[in-house]
């Protein structure tokens, strides 16, 4: 009996002292401002393993691994943030990115696409899928895009100037 007490007051006490999946995931923020982005991951994977349908987590983590340049790990977690909230634009954009950095120009267009059509005033969306199809060799669709990019506020002079001849 001495020893299940013991034991429950253990327990009780490494719940009530640990910490929860939203202080992990704060924490992993104030990491990621200090360019910690390794510990930034460490703190959201704590805080994953606590809640694993965090999207926000999932994408975080993502941006995280993005800025190592391990792009496939990045488009895994944007993946899974993607299967637990289908409805984020910023997702589909980040994810576009790492594609884009791995040359996968197509895969990199649809998920632009789905921004897009999630937040059709994304103006940066339009722009990187500008440079995108411009690496496909569809010019016209660059400058399309381009265009579209700048009526929506975003300064697209360079992409226009490349791609719109």
């Amino acid at each position: 009996m001495k020893k299940l007490l013991i034991t429950l007051a253990l327990l009780i006490s490494a719940v009530s002292f640990g910490q929860t999946a939203e202080e992990y995931f704060n924490s992993g923020s104030d990491k990621h401002n200090l360019k910690d982005y390794n510990g930034a991951i460490s703190d959201y994977n704590k805080a994953i393993e606590i809640n694993p349908n965090l999207a926000v987590a999932y994408y975080n983590r993502g941006v995280q691994k993005h800025k190592l340049k391990d792009y496939y790990g990045a488009i895994s977690d944007f993946t899974k943030a993607i299967e637990i909230n289908p409805n984020l634009a910023v997702i589909y954009y980040c994810r576009a990115i790492s594609k884009h950095k791995l040359k996968d120009y197509n895969g990199a267009i649809s998920d632009y696409n789905k921004a897009i059509e999630i937040n059709p005033n994304l103006a940066v969306a339009y722009y990187n899928r500008a440079i995108s199809k411009y690496f496909t060799n569809d010019l016209t669709g660059a400058c399309e895009d381009a265009k579209k990019s700048a009526s929506l506020g975003n300064d697209a002079s360079k992409v226009i100037e490349m791609v719109c001849k």
